[in-house]
């Protein structure tokens, strides 16, 4: 039991190193662009490369660890971020910087990709929802932490300290994950080693980075180019899925999406994720703009939607662990819809209040939704599968999350733009009209989500109920 504790605090490490690299070099972009003489087009590339390694070698990351093992690949990505990590707060160029950030992404893309596979292994099948509330409740403080340690780096020592702080925090996380983490899995699957599928990593790796630099680039003009990458990620898909069919070994079981719950979670993570992208890229807008709040009153607003998420991923697994993920799933997207539906009624005279409500419930919905899912999903999900099933689990999560900003953001510009001659120019009319819109179709993708949830557990209330007649006979 205290060796499963360790193990389980060294993942719980490992997702705050990850998810601090994620949300801390935002607030660095400013003194990069002094520093570096550099466009904001240029800066933007320190969070889109790391984004887009984790987003493009996540699921390729997870292949790697079922056939050569999970805990070498996860101490190499923890080393890797470290590393990389001296590498940025070294950097003398910013093309060099942006180079660094890739490899911290591939990095933080093996920690993300094994983290989840390796609860299964540390502890029991009833406490598996309990341990994944606490790696998400770490990943939420973590994108918390991010932007305010981050300021208060930057002030007392410069952009170059947002970086070299994950050093002293990756070196304490790779010694607690040596010792901690079992040596040898004894549902370790061993798998010839020259039998990886390059053709297969490298066509979803192009894929995915197609699609997503047609969703990030442009900063909300969806033009020629975006249009070019999304036709070449589709003709990425339909490649890779030829390329899959006709390997020994593919990379990802593409029978394994005939599984209604596998693919209904992978589907309601993205979609979900899409969803709470809205508060993150449309809520700033409404708090200033149409509530009139000043730049520490949106902040202290917007923090509260991470700090519910945070203390409810930790009852999330409890409740999970009680009464099933599959019930606590459809519960947290049932909190999710109406907390979206309350945000899109946007009551300009019900003021911070009103918001602060909507967003609790919201947050409440999601964290318990996040870890419900990922414990249905990795609890039954075979040894051999964990790693590459975590992958897609994060894959989906990430390109939900890289969908929400780009979809989300123009029904909000369309719908406030409206009389309106730019967004800097917003009155609380148009923020507020923007609000509704945004929401009421989060509010839609929140109940086909809730639709989604409601077919997987009545396909597993189903399953259950044949193997205990089956027991019985």
């Amino acid at each position: 039991m205290q060796s499963a504790r360790w193990a389980l605090a060294s993942l719980s490490l490992a997702t705050l190193l990850s998810s601090l690299g994620t949300s801390i070099a935002s607030v660095g972009l400013p003194s990069l662009m002094r520093d570096f003489d550099a466009t904001f087009q240029s800066v933007q590339w320190v969070v889109l490369a790391y984004l887009l390694a984790i987003t493009t070698l996540i699921v390729s990351a997870g292949r790697l660890a079922d056939m050569f093992g999970r805990r070498p690949l996860l101490l190499g990505g923890i080393a890797l971020v470290t590393s990389a990590s001296v590498l940025c707060g070294l950097a003398p160029t910013l093309w060099l910087l942006i180079a660094a950030r890739a490899v911290q992404g591939l990095g933080a893309a093996l920690m993300m990709a094994l983290t989840l596979a390796f609860v299964a292994e540390t502890v029991t099948k009833d406490r598996i929802g309990s341990a994944m509330g606490l790696l998400g409740a770490m990943s939420a403080i973590g994108t918390t932490l991010g932007p305010s340690l981050g300021g208060l780096l930057i002030a007392g020592f410069g952009w170059r300290a947002i970086f070299l702080v994950n050093v002293p925090l990756g070196v304490l996380t790779f010694a607690l994950a040596w010792r901690a983490l079992p040596a040898h899995s004894k549902t370790a699957q061993q798998v010839d080693r020259g039998t990886f599928d390059v053709v297969g990593t490298a066509l979803l790796a192009l894929t995915l980075a197609a699609y997503a630099l047609a969703m990030t680039l442009g900063r909300g003009n969806f033009g020629a180019l975006n249009i070019g990458l999304l036709i070449a990620a589709g003709i990425g898909v339909f490649l890779f899925a030829v390329a899959q069919a006709r390997v020994k070994n593919p990379l990802i079981q593409l029978a394994s999406f005939r599984d209604l719950q596998l693919s209904a979670s992978l589907a309601m993570s993205l979609v979900v994720a899409t969803v709470m992208m809205a508060t993150l890229v449309v809520a700033p807008f409404y708090l200033s703009r149409g509530l009139g709040l000043d730049a520490a009153m949106v902040g202290l607003a917007l923090s509260t939607g991470p700090l519910v998420s945070t203390l409810s991923a930790l009852v999330a697994g409890r409740l999970a662990d009680r009464f099933g993920a599959h019930r606590m799933m459809v519960a947290g997207l049932l909190s999710l819809a109406t907390g979206t539906f309350l945000l899109s009624l946007a009551v300009i005279r019900f003021g911070i209040a009103g918001y602060v409500v909507a967003i609790t419930v919201t947050c409440i919905g999601y964290a318990l939704f996040q870890t419900s899912n990922n414990a249905a999903v990795m609890t039954g999900v075979g040894a051999g599968q964990r790693g590459v099933v975590s992958g897609l689990l994060n894959l989906s999560r990430n390109l939900g999350l890289i969908t929400g900003a780009s979809l989300m953001g123009a029904i909000f510009a369309v719908a406030s733009a409206k009389g309106q001659e730019g967004i800097g120019l917003l009155s609380s009319e148009a923020a507020a009209r923007g609000m509704q819109v945004t929401f009421q179709t989060a509010t839609v993708l929140a109940l086909a989500a809730l639709f989604l949830a409601l077919l997987s557990a009545r396909a597993e209330f189903k399953r259950q109920r044949l193997v205990e007649v089956s027991q019985d006979l």
